[in-house]
């Protein structure tokens, strides 16, 4: 399970900081330490202002509004101003030398308003902002942006999470990575080294997983009013709570700055980051999506901000190594000074495909698939094992039939194995076989010749089930000639949220339903000569991951005495095709 949940466990570790840009120029850098910023309610704002020594006129700005303690962007902060840009890091509402209180998601869009509208009248400033960072630092801007300022001229959000997408919770299945990282953000300082103790966490999760204790009493593990915590889990569904952090729609139709939208196939954000471009090329003016650029890189959520080239076990080529520090410098300049636009933006998206170790580009996200084809699942016998599986095919299910597996929520005899992994490995196929007789396996046949798959898989599959909920997830992997598995996929679904994630409705009959599975990661991949696709449908029933007992009842309340096994049937006849929809990549 870790390994096919590896992208919602890239997410829980979304917001930690990451390494920064190693330059740091002193000679070319004025440093201003604990400027105050005023907000409309009086909360004053601290921030440490970098300026380009010997600045002549007034320039364009950035800032970073983070509750990770500015002086962690020290860095960043030199190299944008020795190349010529002002550059402030500004703590959140409540961190680090900031007044008020940290409040996650609620404060950011006034307050980054406020910062935008003070920083545009400062002398250095020549009326023009912009802001810089990722995840939480990445919501940030969107939530600046949809509050309107005249003075904000782009935005760059990085690997930003989208409330009611995938943080708080990954399409309503929340994880308990949610203490650790409000225990990091608590109070004025870092609390790196407790957030920092993966062991610690993990031996909690672990046990509070063993004795089957409810998600709604994870806020006790530390003591503490942990309000903002119990007001995530009094929301177990996209809800009009959820929305109010976003931009509404009339929001999005008016932004008519230049984006930049960067993320990576195995960024635990990934799914916010596409949630937002997605809306924004849905409702923006054609002049707006023209100037929304994106960038899908081989990174894992730090890597969208310092790529590295062994992400998660796999290695990339060189090309991967994006200079971003420089590439933002270019983008501010081209948006907000004249310069020209970066040369790496040949079209309006870029993505790297993995394998064939390059760069490719489209015009828009939906011209990055040549075409979708669906592959058939089908079997000869119970495709519950790795080593006896069911089939992928172009061809529709002959003979038809049904697989089923039985999820029985007080199974926990994988509880040490999973706390032993590292859940970031991309290559660790040793959950998915220690899990056989508990989940479906499907294997396409060998591909004849290199084939690139780039956008978005969808599996529509014909499930029954016996009880009123359960979970599910669904993950897609390349299996190498040799034996070898990488990650490529994944997705999550709660049954009762099968047509909506804004409306529950518990299945009330053991007929088969069509549950859609349309909201898998973006991927990129040439899959080699020799290789396969392996399909893995099963259970959630994993340490890191909120835990459905099937009862029907509110999830976040059900314990191990609300446990009800259920009998999963998938089923492939012709009245039933259940499908794995590939997303085959443009021709050379």
């Amino acid at each position: 399970m870790k390994a096919a949940l590896v992208l919602g466990m890239a997410l829980a570790v979304g917001f930690a900081p990451v390494a920064q840009a190693q330059e740091s120029p002193a000679g070319k850098v004025d440093m201003r330490w604990g400027e105050r910023i005023p907000l409309r309610d009086g909360v004053k704002l601290s921030a440490t202002v970098y300026l380009p020594r010997g600045q002549a006129a007034a320039a364009p700005c950035i800032f970073t509004l983070t509750p990770y303690i500015a002086q962690s962007y020290h860095d960043r902060g030199m190299y944008f101003a020795a190349h010529g840009l002002p550059f402030l890091t500004v703590d959140t509402r409540g961190r680090g030398n900031s007044e008020g209180e940290f409040r996650p998601l609620i404060q950011e869009a006034q307050d980054g308003h406020d910062v935008v509208e003070w920083l545009a009248k400062q002398p250095y400033c020549n009326g023009k902002v912009s802001m810089w960072g990722g995840s939480y630092a990445g919501y940030n801007q969107w939530a600046a942006a949809k509050e309107g300022s005249a003075h904000l001229a782009t935005i760059v959000p990085v690997a930003s999470p989208y409330p009611g997408a995938d943080f708080p919770a990954r399409n309503n299945i929340a994880y308990p990575y949610l203490m650790q990282w409000l225990t990091f953000t608590d109070g004025k300082t870092s609390q790196g080294n407790i957030f920092g103790d993966s062991d610690f966490w993990t031996s909690i999760s672990r046990e509070r997983f063993e004795k089957g204790e409810a998600f709604s009493t994870l806020p006790r593990i530390l003591g503490g009013e942990q309000k903002t915590l119990v007001e995530w889990i009094s929301h177990p569904e996209v809800d009009a709570w959820y929305d109010s952090f976003a931009p509404t729609d009339a929001q999005f139709r008016a932004f008519d700055i230049p984006i930049l939208s960067i993320t990576g196939s195995y960024d635990g954000d990934q799914p916010g980051a596409f949630a937002f471009y997605k809306q924004h090329m849905k409702l923006g003016s054609a002049k707006a999506r023209a100037n929304h650029y994106l960038i899908v890189g081989p990174w894992d959520h730090a890597g969208t901000r310092t790529p590295r080239a062994d992400v998660g076990g796999l290695t990339f080529g060189p090309a991967s190594l994006v200079d971003l520090p420089k590439l933002h410098v270019e983008w501010y300049k081209w948006a907000m000074a004249g310069g020209a636009k970066p040369d790496f933006l040949k079209k309006r998206v870029a993505y790297y495909v993995m394998g064939a170790e390059r760069w490719r580009y489209a015009d828009t996200l939906e011209a990055v698939t040549a075409e979708e084809k669906p592959f058939f699942l089908d079997s000869v016998a119970n495709a519950d094992r790795v080593m006896a599986s069911g089939s992928l095919s172009p061809a529709a299910a002959g003979k038809g039939g049904a697989d089923s597996y039985v999820y029985d929520p007080r199974d926990v005899s994988g509880a040490a194995l999973e706390a032993s992994l590292d859940p970031s490995r991309l290559n660790d196929q040793t959950l998915v076989l220690a899990r056989d007789g508990k989940q479906l396996v499907y294997h396409s046949a060998p591909f004849d010749k290199p084939t690139e798959v780039s956008g978005f898989f969808r599996l529509s599959a014909w499930i029954a089930i016996d009880k009123p909920d359960t979970d599910f997830q669904a993950a897609v992997y390349e299996i190498t000639s040799d034996g070898g598995s990488i990650m490529l996929t994944n997705d999550v679904l709660r049954a009762r949220y099968r047509e909506s994630l804004r409306e529950a409705k518990l299945v009330t009959s053991k007929a088969p339903l069509r549950y859609d599975f349309d909201k898998f990661t973006f991927v990129s991949r040439q899959i080699a000569k020799g290789s396969r696709l392996r399909l893995v449908v099963g259970p959630i029933n994993s340490i890191h991951m909120q835990k459905n007992y099937n009862s029907g009842g509110v999830v976040s309340d059900e314990t191990m005495a609300d446990a009800r096994p259920v009998t999963v049937k998938l089923l492939h006849d012709k009245a039933h095709p259940s499908a794995l929809y590939i997303p085959f990549g443009q021709p050379e």
